[in-house]
């Protein structure tokens, strides 16, 4: 495994000690628990670096883990819900609850899975932009809808004309994931790690 100076300790402690993050600190990371830092290994294979939020999340080893092994089963490649609409509806969750990595991350998530820079910068206005298809505006609506907790019967039962109870399942844990994941980052002020420039800034 080659060095990369954007998850080095010595990077880590001078990215905190910035202030990017006020609230919890990073700890250098072979401070961390071997268990974590084999977490860390992967991150740097798939992101080119270690995600600033689990060197938070890092401080409770056994929270981290199962967090991380969730949201692997729920972005595995046999879930019945797309990339592509797995990865809309986290940029769009992280989206109101303002969490800058997670609009970021998930973004050059969804950018790799082949959606253009101009469609993901239309997401906050999917509503009015033809450019969605049925079946990605019936999850946005529904993914805005938990995140603000306003499901009501007739979503429901559109919900489940449109997909599967398995499919329905899979959906809602993503949802209810990405508000956990974003809700923790944006309470910390975790910010943006620069993995996807959006035009317009959104």
């Amino acid at each position: 495994m080659s060095a990369n100076p954007a998850g080095s300790s010595a990077s880590v402690v001078k990215r905190f000690s910035r202030g990017l993050m006020s609230v919890v600190i990073g700890k250098p990371l072979m401070s961390y628990p071997w268990l974590v830092r084999l977490f860390f290994w992967k991150q740097r294979r798939t992101y080119g670096r270690v995600l600033d939020p689990s060197l938070l999340w890092g401080r409770s080893p056994w929270v981290f883990a199962g967090l991380a092994l969730l949201y692997g089963a729920l972005d595995r490649r046999s879930s019945p819900i797309s990339p592509v609409l797995r990865s809309l509806v986290t940029v769009r969750v992280s989206q109101i609850n303002h969490c800058a990595f997670c609009v970021d991350v998930n973004s050059a998530t969804l950018r790799r899975r082949g959606v253009p820079l101009e469609k993901i910068a239309q997401l906050p206005g999917w509503r009015s932009n033809d450019s969605f298809d049925a079946g990605e505006r019936l999850a946005l609506e529904y993914a805005e809808a938990m995140t603000l907790n306003r499901v009501d019967d007739e979503l429901r039962e559109r919900i489940k004309r449109h997909w599967s109870d398995d499919a329905i399942v899979e959906l809602t844990g993503l949802i209810a994931f990405q508000n956990l994941s974003s809700k923790f980052n944006a309470a910390l002020d975790v910010p943006a790690q620069g993995f996807c420039t959006i035009p317009g800034g959104t």
